[in-house]
């Protein structure tokens, strides 16, 4: 007799109550847990996965982020979506903070709370924390995207630890409950899509003219953007000029016809008429702009201290004009709008018709070319002096030693001037044998020279003489300041005239 054949049958499943879900009374993970060995969540498989959890904590109203600081975002909301889109496309998930202020279009700051609020709510667990070291390369974090424990309790979502051996956070989904299939379909859903950057608001009402034609429920809005048409290749037995509408015939009766192109209208032609407070305010931007000293003050205030030159029709070249003359070139002010004020009190009195400030530009002008000048001789003094072959001691007695090796090169290729420098010798000897009257004399004649700004006197006794001579003969103090303006006469910024 054959023996019965086994009959195979399931083993006990447990217990599981595939309807029920329970739902979580708060989401929030503490700093101390936002650590891929601490995170009580799980890790996410894929993307995908994980954007459905993201859209579940965006729609629970579970995480509220300011119970947990006094600034930031106020809830969880369509930018941190956005910012986890660009989270799920990353493998790994390292992304630097400029990297996503250029995808989204935020501001580093923001990018900085919406990811925290996405570590908050266990959806990102650090792998490797950043660091901001000075002097060095910043690195980017490396996150690993979670899903909340939460997650998993308010869908009845069960899972297994496939390895005991392997850490908690790498248990995977078994099966879900009845109760949150419905849940998970529209979690799909909105998982499938984008979230987009807001653009700009465009107007959507119909372009005026369009007509419903019969027979059609709707007719589509033409935008005002213009539109790309295909070329046709082939022949076509419709018209394209059949929707073009001419004029009608009463239009062109006079043999005049209208263009077509609009015309521009006069205030947007010459642009708009400035009032009196618009000029104020266009003036006192430009001083802001071009001198350094104004850079940051407040505009309204530049704008009150000026109004009186801007009434008067004063331009910001007859401003600097003014200043050059009134303060000259100013290097270091404490508070620029009341040196301002003080500087430009009375300025429309002084200078109260065109052609006197057009005659003050005009020296401010010549005064800035003539500085420039300067400067330029300045530098090409300092290359030939640093630069070139030959460097003047700075050793008095040397110097002594090289003007006379000059002078006795400059005689042999002359000729003998010896009786010339006798005579020259018996001259400087000369001042010697002056009386204190003839000397007084001399000196009241100096004085009065120089006091009409003519140095002449001295500095040919200085050149002929010698200094030494010339001092025991007018005094050290005049023969310095003879010198001095001598010196400042040559400078192509000072001018030396007679009353």
């Amino acid at each position: 007799m054959a023996a019965p054949a086994a009959v195979l049958l399931p083993s006990p499943r447990l217990s599981v109550n595939d309807d029920t879900v329970s739902e979580p009374s708060g989401l929030f993970v503490p700093e101390a847990r936002q650590w891929l060995s601490t995170s009580p969540g799980r890790i996410a498989s894929d993307g995908y996965s994980w954007m459905q959890a993201v859209h579940w904590v965006a729609g629970s109203g579970l995480y509220q982020p300011r119970q947990h600081r006094s600034h930031g975002p106020r809830s969880f909301g369509p930018t941190t979506v956005r910012v986890a889109q660009e989270l799920a496309e990353l493998s790994p998930c390292r992304p630097g903070i400029k990297y996503l202020v250029r995808r989204t279009g935020l501001s580093e700051r923001s990018v900085e709370y919406h990811l925290g609020m996405l570590r908050e709510t266990g959806l990102l667990a650090y792998i490797v924390k950043g660091t901001r070291v000075r002097g060095e390369t910043a690195q980017a974090s490396e996150f690993a995207r979670m899903i909340p424990r939460e997650y998993d309790v308010a869908l009845g979502i069960r899972t297994v630890l496939r390895d005991p051996a392997a850490p908690a956070y790498t248990r995977s989904m078994t099966g879900i409950a009845e109760a949150g299939r419905g849940l998970m379909a529209k979690l799909a859903k909105k998982a499938s899509r984008k979230v987009r950057r807001p653009g700009p608001k465009t107007s959507k009402a119909p372009v005026k003219g369009a007509r419903k034609a019969a027979g059609q429920r709707g007719v589509t809005t033409v935008s005002d953007e213009a539109h790309c048409t295909p070329m046709q290749v082939g022949t076509s037995p419709a018209s394209s000029a059949g929707s073009t509408s001419f004029p009608p015939e009463s239009k062109l009766a006079s043999g005049q016809r209208k263009s077509l192109i609009p015309k521009k209208s006069k205030a947007a032609a010459g642009g708009r008429k400035l009032t009196r407070v618009g000029r104020r305010f266009q003036l006192a931007r430009e001083l802001t702009q071009e001198l350094d000293w104004l850079r940051g003050c407040s505009v309204p205030r530049i704008a009150w201290v000026t109004r009186n030159v801007a009434d008067a029709g004063w331009t910001v070249t007859d401003v600097r004009a003014w200043l050059h003359f009134r303060r000259g070139d100013v290097t270091r002010v404490r508070r620029g709008s009341g040196l301002l004020a003080a500087l430009l009190a009375g300025a429309e009195t002084v200078l109260d018709t065109p052609e006197k400030r057009a005659a003050a530009v005009e020296d401010w002008r010549a005064a800035q070319e003539a500085a420039r000048r300067y400067r330029i001789q300045q530098v090409r003094a300092r290359i030939d002096r640093f630069e070139g072959d030959w460097q003047a001691p700075t050793s008095r007695a040397v110097q002594r030693e090289v003007e006379a090796a000059i002078t006795q090169v400059s005689e042999v290729a002359s000729g003998d001037r010896r009786q010339d420098r006798e005579h020259t010798t018996d001259d400087q000897a000369a001042p010697l044998e002056l009386s204190e009257q003839e000397r007084a004399g001399l000196r009241a004649t100096a004085w009065g020279q120089l006091m009409r700004g003519e140095t002449d006197l001295i500095t040919g006794t200085v050149n002929v003489m010698g200094r030494e001579a010339a001092e025991r003969i007018y005094g050290a103090d005049l023969v310095r300041r003879a010198l001095q303006l001598a010196d400042a006469a040559h400078s192509p910024l000072m001018t030396i005239t007679h009353r």
